[in-house]
């Protein structure tokens, strides 16, 4: 027996031990109501966008922390898609062997920091063609936009502005590029599928370039597509009143026409004939820089400088076409290699924190690229989203240029890593 005190009868002792182990704490409380909205609210579709994460209630209010990183927006963004279109977005070719290396192998690569250097002001910019970079960071080509917001490539151009970052145009963007290059208040390069109606495709380069478009991008590494599962199980097709907006006035129905013909791998919107004479055919009247966008082996990057590409960007199409190959940062060094320096080389696939960027410049690119970040920060807040996720991104470049002791894009090289 306790002294000084009245033992509690057994039965009331047995239910004080119940009401304490079930009572939740403060913490728990909000905890429990954000992921009431998020997975209540969002996954039920509702309005996303200026500002809101849904029914209303502010990205950075109590109910719901605030993304802080680029996998914060990814895990939001799977909330608020329909299934289709997150499938689509995040999926990639086969067992998706190399889109999970394309994020690993920059997890197993290790950074060098030094101490005791002045580190009090950095500077991130560099010039490609001719156009200064506040920061090595562009968007990518994506395509569909309006699966994932409702404004589609107007919304992701003007976050893109707003975080003065580069935005590229996709040819499968479902807004017209003259459309885009209205809205934008940033620069705009422009993706280019080479179509078989080649008469069709210079007139597309030739609208790209009447926008204002400061460089061409010239997919090389789709003459068929991969083979996508987790598409297919999605189901994926263009929603209604949804079409490749650029790609209208093509015979037939291209516009609308789905990814691979039925009974095939050929498609009708990609030209499988396609090869170095093409790209010769396109420098010959194209007004802009011409990169060639699917580069991954040394033989095909000293190619590229022969035939007379004005810059590279080193990529597996995020994974999406053929399974197993390298991940772009494994593959980057040799391209840089054979290159030497004779045009920029840039890369995509599986940049997802500022520490990435400082790796891939270490390792020969002049820039990178980001697809499918930016896509979800589209699908949860719009223009505010993209230009979040740009933001966030930079932050986490200048934190580690500054930690790993460098000022100077310049001085980032090989000596970087551990």
């Amino acid at each position: 027996m306790t002294r000084g005190r009245t033992p509690l009868p057994t039965s009331h002792r047995e239910r004080l031990k119940v009401e304490c182990r079930v009572m939740p704490t403060r913490r728990e409380i909000f905890q429990s109501l954000a992921a009431a909205v998020a997975a209540g609210r969002l996954a039920n579709g509702s309005t996303v966008g200026a500002g809101a994460l849904a029914q209303g209630t502010p990205v950075g209010s109590a109910a719901a922390s605030p993304p802080v990183n680029l996998f914060d927006y990814e895990e939001l963004a799977r909330k608020r898609l329909s299934s289709m279109a997150y499938e689509y977005i995040a999926g990639g070719a086969g067992d998706e062997v190399t889109l999970r290396d394309n994020r690993s192998r920059f997890d197993g690569l290790r950074l060098k920091p030094r101490v005791l250097r002045d580190v009090s002001h950095l500077d991130t910019a560099t010039t490609l063609f001719g156009q200064r970079l506040e920061y090595p960071i562009l968007l990518a080509p994506t395509a569909y936009h309006k699966i994932t917001h409702p404004e589609g490539e107007l919304a992701t151009a003007q976050g893109a502005g707003a975080a003065h970052a580069t935005m590229c145009v996709s040819s499968f963007a479902t807004t017209a590029i003259e459309d885009v290059a209205k809205a934008a208040t940033g620069p705009l390069w422009f993706q280019l599928y080479v179509q078989p109606d080649r008469g069709f495709t210079k007139a597309l380069v030739q609208r790209a370039e009447a926008s204002g478009c400061r460089a061409l991008l010239v997919t090389v590494d789709t003459p068929v597509l991969g083979t996508r599962n987790r598409e297919a199980r999605a189901g994926f097709r263009l929603p209604p009143g949804m079409e490749r907006e650029n790609l209208k006035g093509l015979v037939g129905n291209a516009s609308t026409t789905a990814h691979v013909d039925e009974g095939t791998i050929y498609s009708s919107i990609f030209d499988a004939k396609l090869t170095w004479t093409g790209i010769e055919w396109i420098r010959s009247f194209a007004k802009i820089p011409v990169l060639l966008k699917g580069i991954l082996t040394p033989e095909d990057a000293a190619l590229a400088v022969q035939h007379g590409a004005d810059g590279i960007v080193v990529s597996n199409h995020g994974a999406r076409n053929l399974d197993t190959v390298p991940a772009t940062i494994t593959a980057l060094p040799g391209v840089a290699t054979a290159v030497a320096g004779r045009i920029p080389v840039l890369m995509d696939g599986g940049i997802r924190r500022g520490t990435d960027v400082v790796k891939a410049l270490a390792l020969g690119a002049r820039a990178v690229l980001i697809g499918r970040p930016y896509l979800w920060g589209l699908s949860v807040d719009g223009a505010e989203g993209v230009r979040s996720v740009m933001t966030i991104l930079r932050s986490e470049f200048q934190a580690a240029m500054a930690l790993c002791g460098h000022t100077s894009l310049k001085t980032i090289d090989k000596s970087v890593l551990w």
